[in-house]
């Protein structure tokens, strides 16, 4: 796979039959669709400065983990794999166990991410100053600031449709 995806990873994430409502209702607004597609696709693009590819899904599989969004969780580790990332940091971020990752970089990235999910209010100036002193440029800071961003979106516009798909179910 390359860095970018030939699926709907939305789509992917809540298999929806062609013929159920909630698959009418995300269809519905194409330009919604595509635009979160191209969002997911240009962020994560060899392309980005500062930032490598492999850093921004270990981003995502994190974030997607603390925010109990499996099928997104399992999306991103598959990239990873994809991407030929070190099985010892994938396995540690899985685990929870960021603090025996040894590449401060990455610990930043991953304690960063953690504060804007779990605890955004501490997502201030020392949380990003703790990203300059690993090293991490300002582009690369704004990029990883802009994923988490979209990763939040993307974990709400998943859960919202296993909900609603839940309760088509029910009726």
């Amino acid at each position: 796979m390359t860095s970018s995806s030939p699926i709907d990873v939305i789509d992917h994430a809540v298999p929806l039959a062609p013929s159920q409502a909630t698959h009418a209702v995300r269809h519905q607004r194409t330009k919604v669709v595509a635009a979160t597609q191209g969002s997911y696709e240009g962020l994560f693009t060899p392309g980005i400065e500062g930032i490598s590819v492999v850093e921004r899904l270990l981003t995502a599989f994190h974030a997607c983990r603390l925010s109990k969004a499996d099928s997104l969780a399992a999306h991103y580790r598959e990239r990873l794999v994809a991407e030929k990332a070190d099985a010892a940091l994938i396995a540690a971020v899985e685990a929870g166990r960021i603090a025996v990752i040894d590449d401060a970089r990455i610990v930043a990235m991953l304690g960063f991410t953690t504060k804007l999910i779990e605890r955004p209010i501490e997502g201030d100036r020392d949380a990003v100053q703790t990203l300059v002193k690993a090293g991490i440029s300002t582009p690369a800071i704004v990029a990883l600031a802009q994923l988490i961003a979209f990763l939040s979106y993307q974990v709400r516009v998943v859960a919202g449709l296993k909900a609603m798909a839940a309760a088509e179910v029910k009726q």
